[in-house]
């Protein structure tokens, strides 16, 4: 059956229904569809209104029409049908299927027609546009891939792992739902091992790799969707034997062989972490030479000494110089023993303090100097120090208190430590009242270790070095109510004064600790570079090669070179840094000793509950005895004989004009055509500390005699000399070139008539605080007389009075020369006395001869027929004998050897004919076993 509907114009006009509205639809519109449908399902659905219904044409909807998105790119990929003409109602498909993968979300517009006003469509009206969004739902279309299809893993035996291996699968699918990996499963049944649902595998018991090496197994992932992974994952664990983490190739002592240079210390360490993934590893290598002078080992020389050879400017004060009678003012100072040349000053808070004398203290005015010195803290309680509160201010320890004068004002300054901060305060002007104080936070000063602090001063500029190190300080302008410094020229050394009464005063503020090297040089300020060469330790840690060091390595050496830090994240990288460390010592005779070594290492891992704990490693370091050098000092005869009056001159005479120092090193060396080690030395650059020329015997008499040495060298060269009756020291780092012209110029001299027959000096130099001496060189001096000058003994005299004349006694005996007028009427009596003494001397000599040898003859003769005869032996007790009094010296040059031997024949040196008249006389001398001897 067919239903007509007719419908009638409200206002039929020229035939026609009047279209009067537009159609009306939503402003906004939200749909879904499914990957494997084309029907957009809108809410809310899709209805477009007009209010001319029910006219025919004029209240019905003819059609809906799509545009693009908001974007307006791309094809339409959507349309809209009329589902009914009266009602409006419509439908959004799509126009070709729609991936959720490709695109999820579409965005278009639409619009809706109704028929006009009448079948042709004439005077349609269309409704204003409204947005529709579409979201394409997913279709769990997809299952899960694995990433890999094999998995591989390690782990050492007999622990339990969080996790050992973790696998991934991905589901290609759009949705949350049906792309996430619900979870995973082992599909090989009874292994030890369990997944979670992020696929991390664990194992659920300690494995043996004795039992089973190789674990094997499979694994498949699902998603959210309940789809199964399109292929199953193979996971292979392999069981290592137990692994100790901890460092391997550890070697606890460690040799070094002074003069070779830097070797590593750790050649063949590594780090075992166990297949541990660490993130961040650091180790810290110490190097303890504390035990060592001031915290490593130096130059042993002398701090004036090392200034020197580091090329600092002239002209320091030494404020706590060795206890002497020119310097009595660090006597009552107790001291330490020092493994170096310094000296060591105890202060205990309280009594111990050093008034510099103002005759030091005046030559140091002035607003720029340099202030150097050692300081080490109390003792190991030292600690940092606390805020102080009201009622309870610990007072500070004053180091350096000094007020100089400075043309016609005063300045004043103090050096002081108040827990762990250094303070400087400054006067310009005393009289001004407005002091500066300069402030430094240093953990260096609390922690009872050594330190070298030096202060230069160059108002109203301060520089700070510690070890070497610039510290900037923290300036204050302090207007509190200090008390002016009373205006007078004073220093104290290990506190300040406070004034009491008129003329009295108080220690305030007395420092607790050790002081050593304390010295001041006025002027300029002392350069940068020189401080560090003060400074400098020539052992310490150093890294081989920063070209090689890989990326994210550090490495950090502090100012004494004493602890290196490595820091790294790869243990690769970090093996072959730790490998790199080496230990270095430039001095070519090092220290021998002990050096204790340390290795802290510690780890940062992702699980940081089961990270590593590595404990801490001790070793040491020996520093082997060096090489002795061997000082040789040679080119001085035994003997230095010259005239008497030459000593007498006003420059005396050179004791060592020919000296010559040689430093050589023996060591041995294998000689291919014997097969044996054999010394050689090769003389190498020395430097010498010090040299002593000391006479032998008695000490020298200030009033006779004295040694000179050219001050002109000695001061130009920056040497140290004492000079007293019983030696003469010369000290000071320097070239062995520079002591051989300064020992040539030593020169002996006596006042007049002080001449003797001789006198013994020895000399030695020494290098490096006297670690290494030389041989000692030994001279004799002889002074040759003349017979004006030679002093005849009386005994002599006496003795002799048959050979000479009575007249002849006021006359003196000479070595050479006969400056006596009246010589010509003494020695010609003398001469002949002497000629016939020796003439009947021969007699008598060969006469006794004769007599010898017929007794020795006879005696045989007498043993061999069982007699002895005991009355041939020769009695010479009463024997007098012809003496040259310069006879001793001659004997000691191997000119002339004495006679010895009992019962043999005697010979006459030379005859009376050869000798002159004035170099002889007659002695008489009774053996005691009645020899006749020569002397």
């Amino acid at each position: 059956m067919t239903v007509f509907v007719v419908r009638y114009c409200a206002a039929p006009l020229a035939g026609r229904c009047a279209n009067k509205h537009k159609p009306w639809i939503e402003t906004e519109y939200q749909g879904i569809v499914m990957e494997n449908d084309n029907t957009v399902l809108l809410n809310p659905p899709l209805f477009a209104l007009d209010k001319d219904a029910p006219l025919h044409y004029a209240g019905e909807i003819c059609g809906f029409r799509v545009h693009n998105g908001p974007s307006g790119s791309g094809t339409v990929q959507f349309e809209a049908v009329v589902l009914d003409r009266s009602t409006g109602e419509g439908l959004v498909r799509s126009k070709e299927p729609l991936d959720c993968e490709n695109q999820r979300e579409h965005s278009f517009t639409i619009q809706a027609y109704d028929c006009g006003e009448g079948p042709d469509g004439a005077n349609s009206k269309k409704s204003h546009k409204a947005t529709v969004h579409v979201r394409v739902n997913d279709v769990n279309e997809f299952s899960p891939v694995f990433v890999e299809r094999r998995y591989e893993a390690s782990v050492p035996e007999g622990r339990l792992f969080d996790r050992i291996v973790r696998v991934e699968a991905l589901d290609a699918d759009c949705s949350p739902q049906y792309s996430q990996i619900c979870f995973y499963d082992i599909i090989t049944p009874n292994v030890p091992f369990a997944i979670d649902n992020d696929g991390n595998i664990k194992n659920t018991e300690p494995l043996d790799s004795k039992h089973q090496r190789v674990h094997t197994f499979w694994v498949t992932a699902f998603d959210c969707g309940k789809n199964r992974a399109q292929a199953d994952a193979q996971v292979v664990v392999t069981v290592k034997p137990s692994c100790k983490p901890g460092w391997m190739g550890w070697t606890k002592r460690v040799e070094y062989t002074p003069g070779s240079g830097s070797i590593p210390l750790f050649p063949g360490l590594h780090l075992e972490t166990c297949e541990e993934t660490v993130w961040n590893i650091q180790a810290t290598v110490e190097l303890q030479t504390g035990h060592i002078g001031k915290g490593c080992d130096r130059d042993s020389y002398s701090d004036r000494s090392v200034r020197r050879l580091c090329g600092a400017v002239r002209g320091e004060v030494d404020l706590l110089p060795p206890p002497s009678p020119a310097a009595n003012w660090t006597s009552a100072l107790p001291t330490l023993p020092s493994s170096d040349s310094s000296l060591v000053f105890s202060f205990n808070g309280s009594n111990h303090v050093a008034v510099v004398p103002d005759p030091v203290v005046s030559a140091l005015s002035g607003d720029h100097f340099t202030l150097q010195l050692w300081m080490r803290r109390g003792g190991g309680n030292i600690q940092p120090a606390t805020a102080p509160t009201r009622g309870n201010r610990k007072e500070e320890e004053t180091i350096v208190c000094s007020t100089v004068r400075n043309d016609d004002s005063f300045s004043h300054y103090s050096l002081s430590v108040h827990g762990c901060r250094l303070s400087l305060f400054y006067w310009p002007d005393v009289a001004a009242a407005r002091p500066v104080k300069f402030l430094w936070k240093l953990e260096q000063v609390c922690d009872s270790e050594w330190h070298h602090l030096s202060l230069s001063v160059q108002f109203p500029s301060v520089t700070l070095y510690v070890d070497g190190v610039t510290f900037d300080p923290a300036l204050i302008h302090d207007n509190g109510a200090i008390p002016n410094p009373a205006p007078r020229q004073r220093m104290f050394i290990g506190a300040c004064w406070e004034k009491q009464k008129e003329k009295t005063f108080k220690y305030v503020g007395s420092y607790h600790g050790l002081l050593s090297g304390v010295t001041v040089r006025p002027g300029s300020v002392e350069p940068h570079s020189v401080v560090e060469c003060l400074y400098a330790c020539r052992e310490g840690l150093d890294f081989g090669d920063l070209e090689t060091l890989g990326s994210g390595m550090k490495v950090h050496v502090n100012p004494s070179q004493s602890v290196l830090v490595l820091e790294g994240d790869d243990i690769e990288s970090f093996n072959r840094a730790v490998q790199q460390v080496t230990y270095r010592n430039s001095l070519r005779f090092a220290t021998p000793g002990v050096r204790p070594l340390k290795l802290t290492t510690s780890l940062r891992c992702f699980n940081e509950e089961s990270c590593l704990s590595l404990k801490q490693l001790e070793g040491y370091l020996v520093v082997l005895q060096p090489d002795a050098p061997q000082i040789s000092l040679s080119g001085v005869g035994p003997h230095l004989a010259r005239p008497a009056p030459e000593f007498e001159g006003p420059r005396g005479v050179s004791l060592f004009p020919e000296l010559r120092i040689v430093c050589s090193l023996s060591h041995a060396v294998n000689t291919a055509a014997q097969g044996m080690e054999a010394l050689m030395s090769d003389a190498v650059a020395h430097t010498l500390d010090g040299c002593e020329v000391q006479p032998l015997g008695e000490e020298l008499n200030p009033e006779r005699e004295e040694l000179l040495v050219d001050m002109d060298v000695v001061r130009e060269r920056g040497l140290e000399i004492i000079n007293t009756t019983a030696y003469i020291a010369i000290t000071g780092a320097e070239s062995i070139s520079v002591y051989e012209d300064v020992l040539r110029s030593v020169r002996y001299r006596l006042a007049k008539g002080s001449a003797r027959f001789e006198r013994r000096f020895r000399l030695s130099c020494s290098e490096m605080n006297g670690r290494y001496t030389s041989n000692e060189l030994t001279l004799e001096v002889n002074f040759l007389h003349s017979l004006d000058n030679l002093y005849h003994p009386s005994h002599l005299l006496a003795s002799q009075q048959q050979f000479l004349h009575p007249s002849h006694h006021a006359g003196e005996l000479s070595g050479h020369t006969l400056p006596n007028p009246h010589r010509n009427s003494v020695v010609p009596g003398a001469a002949t006395v002497i000629i016939m003494v020796c003439v009947g001397f021969l007699v008598v000599m060969v006469i006794l001869g004769v007599f010898r040898i017929r007794s020795i003859h006879r005696r045989g003769e007498g043993a061999r027929g069982g007699s002895k005869d005991g009355s041939g032996q020769w009695d010479d007790s009463a024997l007098t004998i012809i003496v040259n009094p310069m006879e001793t010296y001659e004997s000691r040059m191997g000119i002339s050897a004495d006679m010895e031997g009992e019962g043999e024949e005697e010979e006459v040196a030379e005859s009376p004919e050869d000798a002159s008249d004035d170099q002889r006389i007659i002695v008489k001398k009774e053996g005691r076993d009645g020899a006749a001897r020569r002397y």
